[in-house]
């Protein structure tokens, strides 16, 4: 036998919950084949098979919680799942069905043959009806009519009967988000500061770059790489919105590890981008698109996760106009995003349309002052109206 154990989660992760087994008991498996999906609060992880045989036991169910080095079930090696081909046999008719194969052409209710195939196929009591034909005979659409009814009657039970609410118990990673949402809430001193950005400029050359940028790079000039960069050239002038405090001390992070907040079916994951400062605008997009598809595939690892130093939030992808986001600990600040509107702008004396997007700077007051978030926010204003300030890192 092979014990199939709960693997190492991660640091500061103990426990999981068995989200989904591949496998039934007694079903052949191959070696590496994946048998079970563990959950914890952090990422989905799979537990691979490490021989070859059947699965001869279950010890944890789906839905239980199980620490490091459990055990969730057993491998028999080297055996193969045996199938034994049931004899087929013939299925039993209903009573009603069974007195119509004895009846000759005409039933003792008066019925013909039609009627009685349909009522022996559905199941139907003859004396339950009431026949419409000669002499009170049960006629085909008699039989048809009824049931017709009982269809109707049973759609209209269901509908009426669906329950009013469903109880579904949270996943891990729905319990960490709403603990560690809270946890912000009572620990940081959060306040939300607002700008807004004419993104007309940009927009123009995005659209005027981007057949270059993708033949040169192999992928598309998003926003996100712009608001990246413009906001890791802001981090280096106010190195509080990149630092955390530590107990009674400030640390300030001399690294840019950019956390970009990525919604996925299972909820809101902050996968981080390593050193950003370090890629270029494409190298930026590439580690965007890598991180979001292994976050959306369930695919992330625990060091995937931690040691941000500062969150990019864009709510804009699903069409919010104005929010204030939530800081994630133990970092002191959160750049949100919405979406682009064009608007009428007052500009040197006349009203013009310009494409216009709201950004909003959450931060903890304990470490950073009014005065240095607005002025985080003025400064990614600036190189995004113009961007050859972030070429100049100005």
């Amino acid at each position: 036998m092979s014990n199939i154990k709960v693997p190492p989660l991660g640091e500061s992760v103990t426990e999981a919950t068995v989200a989904k087994w591949f496998k039934k008991e007694g079903d052949a498996i191959q070696k590496d084949e994946i048998l079970v999906e563990l959950e914890t609060d952090k990422v989905t992880l799979e537990v691979n098979a490490d021989s070859s045989g059947i699965l001869k036991e279950i010890k944890v169910p789906e839905g239980e919680t199980v620490e490091v080095g459990a055990l969730l079930g057993k491998i028999e090696e080297g055996a193969v799942a045996s199938v034994v081909k049931k004899e087929e046999k013939k299925p039993e008719l209903p009573r009603s069905a069974q007195k119509v194969e004895s009846q000759p052409t005409k039933g003792a209710d008066g019925s013909g043959p039609a009627a009685r195939k349909l009522m022996a196929e559905h199941n139907v009591d003859a004396t339950v009806l009431e026949g419409t034909g000669k002499d009170g005979r049960i006629t085909k659409g008699d039989v048809l009519s009824a049931i017709e009814n009982a269809a109707s009657y049973q759609s209209n039970i269901s509908n009426t009967s669906s329950p009013r609410e469903n109880r579904v118990k949270m996943t891990k990673l729905r319990q960490a988000i709403a603990r560690r949402l809270k946890e912000s809430q009572n620990t940081a001193a959060m306040l939300t500061t607002f700008n807004e950005i004419d993104m007309t400029d940009i927009m123009d050359l995005r659209k005027k770059l981007q057949d270059d940028f993708v033949a040169k790079h192999g992928v598309k000039l998003g926003f996100m790489s712009l608001f990246t960069k413009a906001a890791i050239n802001a981090l280096k002038e106010i190195p509080a919105v990149n630092a955390e405090i530590d107990g009674d001390e400030i640390v300030y992070k001399n690294h840019y590890d950019i956390g970009m907040a990525v919604g996925t079916e299972q909820g809101l994951v902050v996968p981080v981008m390593r050193d950003a400062d370090q890629l270029s605008f494409a190298g930026v997009e590439k580690e965007i698109i890598r991180l979001a598809k292994l976050a959306r595939d369930g695919k992330l690892s625990i060091k995937d996760l931690t040691g941000g130093t500062f969150t990019v939030t864009n709510g804009g992808i699903y069409g919010s106009m104005l929010s204030t986001p939530i800081i994630n600990p133990p970092q002191s600040a959160i750049l949100g995003l919405h979406n682009i509107v064009a608007r009428p702008v007052a500009i040197n004396g006349e009203i013009k349309i310009r494409q216009m997007m709201y950004v909003a700077l959450s931060y903890d007051h304990r470490i950073i002052d009014g005065r240095e978030a607005v002025t985080f926010l003025v400064r990614i204003k600036q190189a995004i109206e113009n961007p050859n300030r972030m070429l100049l890192e100005i």
